[in-house]
């Protein structure tokens, strides 16, 4: 029996499959989703993204972040989210599908650029590693952290070949980029100039002479600005360029730092994965085996550093702010995890298995249903309280209530944090107590309520809850949620309506 002569250089496509990335690409993906999966459709799986799609949604229905609703993160943000929910719907899903393929986006780019100091299995190792220390540090769901890594992996891919014939080109890419980057988190800053500055040294090393790096260097620089400068010259056509400058800089540096700083002592611990990987890469490319190209590992040792400036560049730092290292770090481990190296693939091994404990997802699992099961309830409590006329009001609590209860919001700053931390005393355009007392002076049909603060809490401010809440408000239903009693109290005379409130209903 004849059968065809095979081509040279050519396989079938089931031995591509097999040997080549497209298995590997598989993996990632299936422990993209089960790192993430069992939030799905959690509405309280985490905290700020309440806060973001909350403004997102809103911003389908023709309503401005800075305007609208306050906060100080990026246009870039709210949009992402925006265009989440006009893809997908209003609920959590929505946000946490594109948290998800924004998430599998960044095991793909990691392991691209592992794949320049190792072999395709170490690599899978180290795009594995990034990925579970993204859900180790808080960023299962849809945190910011999610959304901007790609895109710093991104330029790092463009850069990391100082050698490629269009590296010029590429490298205004990567600065666009990095200015899309900073439209979603401002402190990706410190990893835009380290890019900018090793572009321009490799410019410097292919002869450029230092009258054409300036004027490369003012291209960077323009390139990574542009969004932000459209997003400023948008705010500025409907006349609100006040408040867009307010919210993204003046707030930023007016919040007052916390009492710890930007180093509390659990975070010695909180951090020890990071530690530990950065300092076994870094043993084993000095002690062990040399990697090789040299040079790209020290790319990635220095956009490590810049990472970690970009960290602690808030003066209050949380610990979900280092998956932003997840890349870099796990790059910077691709030596201990070579398996070509002395010690085999055993130390690869080893610490996927660790972390893959340490994540503890089935407790996790039962503890996002749990939440879930609270989130409803508390809702469905509330729901007949309130109205699109009368409104809920959350002092302390879930941010995701608003719309799962189709209440109208009674300020623009629908983030319980923004009016009862005092560390934002200052820092919002509106003085907090002033604030809070226009608030109840509105008689919110609903006012929730936490058993135990997250922060330190405007004295003040507490203080006319506390006595509003003594005077015409009656305990109603409380949840377990996140390790925190909250708290619905109605409103003892809910015949009358509350005053003329800012915001119209919230429609599902």
């Amino acid at each position: 029996m004849m059968t065809a002569p095979t081509v040279p250089g050519k396989r079938r496509w089931s031995d591509a499959v097999m040997c080549g990335d497209v298995l590997c690409y598989v993996l990632l993906a299936l422990l993209v989703i089960a790192t993430r999966g069992i939030w799905f459709g959690d509405p309280v799986a985490d905290f700020d993204e309440q806060l973001y799609s909350y403004i997102g949604w809103r911003m389908t229905q023709r309503e401005l972040p800075f305007v609208d609703w306050w906060d100080r993160k990026p246009f870039g943000l709210f949009a992402i989210f925006a265009l989440s929910h006009a893809l997908f719907g209003p609920g959590a899903l929505a946000y946490q599908f594109v948290g998800a393929l924004f998430a599998f986006a960044s095991a793909v780019l990691t392991y691209r650029l592992a794949r320049k100091l190792a072999s395709r299995s170490s690599a899978t190792i180290a795009a594995a590693i990034q990925t579970m220390l993204m859900c180790a540090y808080a960023s299962y769901s849809a945190q910011s952290e999610v959304f901007f890594l790609p895109l710093v992996l991104g330029m790092a891919l463009l850069l990391v070949d100082g050698d490629h014939p269009r590296f010029t080109r590429r490298a205004m890419v990567a600065m666009l980029l990095g200015g899309l980057a900073l439209q979603v988190k401002y402190t990706v800053l410190p990893q835009c100039v380290f890019f900018g500055s090793w572009a321009l040294w490799v410019e410097h090393r292919r002869g450029a002479d230092l009258r054409t790096l300036a004027g490369r260097a003012i291209l960077f620089v323009m390139a990574g600005l542009m969004p932000t400068i459209a997003v400023g010259l948008f705010y500025l056509a409907v006349g609100h360029f006040d408040a867009f400058l307010h919210a993204n800089f003046f707030s930023f540096f007016n919040r007052d730092p916390g009492p710890e700083g930007r180093w509390a002592s659990e975070d010695l611990i909180g951090t020890l994965p990071l530690s530990m990987l950065a300092a076994c890469g870094f043993y084993a490319a000095f002690r062990m085996k040399r990697p090789e190209p040299i040079g790209v590992w020290l790319f990635f040792a220095g956009w490590s550093l810049a990472g970690l400036a970009s960290v602690f560049l808030p003066r209050e730092i949380y610990l979900y702010y280092y998956a932003a290292l997840s890349a870099p770090v796990a790059l910077v481990a691709v030596p201990i995890l070579d398996r070509t190296g002395p010690l085999r693939a055993y130390p690869g091994v080893v610490l996927t298995l660790s972390l893959a404990l340490l994540l503890q997802m089935p407790q996790r699992a039962r503890e996002s249903q749990d939440e879930r099961q609270a989130a409803n309830a508390l809702a469905a409590a509330i729901a007949p309280h309130v109205s699109g006329s009368r409104c809920l009001w959350l002092w302390d609590g879930p941010t995701a209530l608003y719309r799962m209860t189709r209440s109208c919001v009674p300020t623009a700053y629908v983030y319980p944090d923004h009016l009862n931390n005092s560390l934002e005393d200052g820092a919002l355009p509106v003085d907090q107590v002033q604030e809070v007392a226009r608030v109840l002076a509105t008689r919110p049909g609903v006012i929730v309520t936490a058993d135990r603060p997250m922060t330190l809490q405007n004295e003040t401010a507490e203080y006319l809850v506390e006595g509003a809440l003594a005077a015409h408000y009656e305990r109603g239903v409380t949840v377990p949620m996140h390790g925190r009693q909250i708290t619905a109290w109605t409103r003892k005379d809910p015949s009358r309506g509350p005053a003329t409130t800012a915001t119209g209903p919230s429609p599902r």
